[in-house]
């Protein structure tokens, strides 16, 4: 009996051993799979909500501006090159630039918090958003 339960428990522990293996390629699979495809409008606006997010929150904790947005804005381009090989749908199959990402993204957090908490978004700030989307809206009109 000593031997067999003594098999056993070898048995239990090479199967826990190997397990994580198991579940880190099937992960790798999925996030592999996951790059390949672009980000979606969906993607992007959940990845522009929680950029958002956290600088309402960092900006409350008085966090200043530019580290939060900072922080936030290289998570966002994390995510893009993790999940997305840097791709994002409205753009095609052309991987974008960290550069690109990183403009996009800060554009796209910061238009979020003056949503969500225009408060905490500095007054100079505010004005040059707003001037550029001025400038992205007349040249949408063209």
């Amino acid at each position: 009996m000593f031997k067999s339960s003594r098999a056993i428990r070898l048995l239990l522990s090479a199967t826990a051993a190997l397990a994580p293996l198991t579940l880190e390629s099937a992960s790798a699979q999925a996030q592999q799979a996951a790059a390949s495809k672009p980000a979606a409008q969906e993607d992007i606006f959940l990845y522009r909500g929680m950029g958002s997010s956290y600088v309402c929150n960092a900006r409350a904790a008085k966090v200043e501006f530019p580290k939060a947005v900072g922080i936030a804005a290289a998570t966002y381009v994390q995510v893009l090159n993790g999940r997305h090989g840097g791709k994002v749908q409205s753009v095609g199959q052309q991987k974008l630039t960290n550069e690109q990402l990183l403009a996009g993204a800060e554009f796209q957090i910061i238009t979020g918090a003056l949503q969500y908490c225009p408060d905490e978004v500095p007054a100079d700030v505010k004005a040059k958003v707003e001037e550029a989307v001025k400038k992205q809206n007349a040249k949408a009109g063209q």
